[in-house]
């Protein structure tokens, strides 16, 4: 109970009240219409559903939700970039996935008894998220069968998804879960080389690892000086995918 109330106490950035400013520009809009969650829904349902949502701005490294908090919206990002992460038992945050713009998260409260949120969720810069009540969308799906439908399907995706999430957690060699990160970040996998950026800063990227930030920058130094990346700050070139994964069997 006490290490629960001392990592309570380090975190107790406030969560940010809605601003009441509808979604209304096409760009955002266009882009929540393409989401597997909103894409089937008829148009007045859409219209009726962002005229109960509300707009958020979040400040660098302000908080939108803490973990355990009650759960009454789920969330689509406009802009920026947020991180969510759990605190262990000792009051550290370990990172668990970058949300970039076009991404919903915490839908799964949709469907959640008791709903709760499970982690916490920091703005990693200047972003605004979109608050979609979770009743509203829940009787959507009650209402309409296809809606469900889609929604499940959605939800099979993020599983198969989580499961080789945690297929690479499972690595033992921490080079090797680098080099799955990595790759996982290639456009095209392993068929082609090509730049790519880090999600998260690069102490994140270890903790969403579960490795040291040092262990982190000596492996990414070795993978440099043998010649299978090159590192520009947040950005790395792979130009051979094929031989970072076979040094990596």
């Amino acid at each position: 109970m006490a290490m629960t109330q001392t990592a309570e106490q380090r975190y107790t950035k406030p969560v940010l009240v809605a601003i009441n400013k509808p979604l209304d520009e096409e760009d955002s809009l266009k882009a929540l219409r393409s989401h597997a969650l909103f894409c089937n829904l008829r148009p007045k349902d859409l219209d009726s559903l962002i005229q109960q949502s509300r707009r958020l701005r979040l400040g660098h490294h302000q908080l939108l939700y803490r973990q355990d908090m009650p759960a009454h919206h789920f969330f689509f990002v406009i802009s920026g970039r947020l991180r969510l992460y759990r605190l262990d038992s000792s009051g550290i945050d370990r990172t668990l996935d970058s949300i970039a713009p076009g991404d919903c998260f915490a839908e799964v409260m949709i469907y959640a008894n008791p709903p709760q949120y499970a982690c916490y969720a920091e703005a990693l810069k200047s972003s605004e998220v979109l608050m979609i009540p979770v009743k509203a969308y829940r009787e959507l799906l009650d209402k309409n069968p296809e809606y469900a439908q889609a929604a499940l399907s959605h939800y099979a995706m993020r599983a198969v998804s989580r499961f080789h999430d945690l297929e690479i957690m499972t690595v033992q060699n921490a080079r090797d879960r680098l080099i799955r990160y990595l790759i996982d970040l290639l456009p095209n996998g392993i068929e082609e080389g090509g730049e790519v950026e880090l999600p998260l800063p690069k102490c994140l990227v270890a903790s969403r690892l579960a490795m040291q930030p040092e262990t982190f920058s000596r492996i990414l130094a070795d993978l440099k000086s043998n010649g299978l990346i090159r590192v520009n700050r947040s950005k790395l070139f792979i130009s051979d995918p094929q031989r970072l994964i076979t040094i990596s069997q």
